[in-house]
């Protein structure tokens, strides 16, 4: 088996916490196995072929100091914040054995006296609840296995940011599957943050028969790192991988009703279509025109509608009225 190496981050920085674990992975030698453990502030992140309007509402959660991130592995949407500790386990493929990576959280939580289960295909429970998701990839011959650890995440968020109202958001791409979950300080006092990553690195190493020894961070290439987490930070990851939706937004109000049909493809709006029974036909049209090759938030729509010139009192209404709809307030 691969010799057992620890990596922790120190920082809170989502996208660079991603970024170093694609890094490592990538210096990983074939006799060297990896565990990663790493905590986001207040951040969403994404599974690969998720559509982030359909899984977070983003406006809230940046307003907020939040950020969106997407990963490179499947699965659902997750909510972290300081109090989840997320672990990555890296190997050669000849060397992966998810059933020994599961034993690892298994033992861990089992030290605080925590009887966990693994439950369908990639989550661990204890009487049911949901405290750690799993999901995977490969990466140049390395298979990457990493998941989340729920201690004392702040729970009341998960509903501020996750699932939100998505009106009649017409999307292709992986759903979330929403559990529910419990915060492992809650069953034990005992599990801190600190105990948890002990706990992990001392089964990691019973689990590789040998003591862990921390990654050479020489080997870690400053010049990838930085080109790693300016990927992960990027509009074109985050928002324009999403594959091509429709979002239909629909009102009525005293000057009439109106349907927009916006088209969605690489994060940004390709086309607006609009009906109307509205007597000023001509400037609802050009209202649906204005937002046409923007990206997809509603601060940049906002911004859009308010630089359409309005004749008169009427106009200003329906520009407003269109603005609030179209923003969701």
């Amino acid at each position: 088996m691969g010799v057992p190496l620890v990596y922790r981050s120190t920082s809170l920085d989502p996208f660079e916490n991603l970024a170093l674990e694609r890094v490592l992975a990538d210096a990983l030698r074939p006799d060297e196995a990896l565990l990663y453990l790493w905590r986001n502030a207040r951040t969403v992140v994404l599974g690969r072929n998720q559509n982030a309007w359909a899984e977070c509402a983003v406006e809230a959660l940046e307003a907020d100091g939040g950020h969106l991130a997407r990963r490179p592995s499947g699965g659902g949407a997750v909510f972290h914040d300081v109090g989840n500790l997320n672990f990555t386990f890296a190997s050669s493929v000849d060397d992966y054995s998810l059933e020994r990576n599961l034993e690892v959280v298994r033992s861990a939580v089992a030290g605080f006296g925590i009887d966990a289960r693994l439950s369908g295909r990639n989550d661990v429970t204890v009487d049911g609840m949901k405290f750690s998701g799993n999901a995977f990839f490969r990466s140049r011959g390395v298979q990457v296995h990493h998941g989340t650890l729920m201690v004392d995440v702040d729970t009341s968020l998960l509903g501020r940011y996750l699932n939100p109202d998505v009106r009649k958001l017409q999307a292709h791409g992986v759903a979330s599957v929403r559990s529910r979950v419990v915060n492992l300080a809650s069953l034990n006092a005992r599990i801190t943050i600190d105990a948890l990553s002990e706990a992990l690195c001392d089964a990691f190493a019973k689990s590789r028969g040998a003591a862990a020894r921390p990654f050479p961070s020489a080997r870690l290439e400053e010049d990838a790192l930085q080109d790693a987490c300016a990927h992960f930070a990027s509009w074109e990851w985050r928002f324009g991988s999403a594959r091509p939706f429709t979002d239909v937004v629909e009102g009525r109000f005293s000057w009439g009703g109106v349907e927009f049909r916006l088209n969605v493809v690489r994060g940004s709006i390709e086309s607006a279509d609009v009906v109307s029974d509205a007597l000023d036909a001509a400037y609802v049209e050009q209202l649906a025109r204005s937002v046409c090759g923007i990206p997809y938030l509603p601060a940049a729509w906002r911004e859009a509608l308010a630089a359409v010139e309005a004749a008169d009192g009427d106009q200003a209404l329906m520009r407003a009225d269109c603005e609030r709809l179209l923003s969701g307030a």
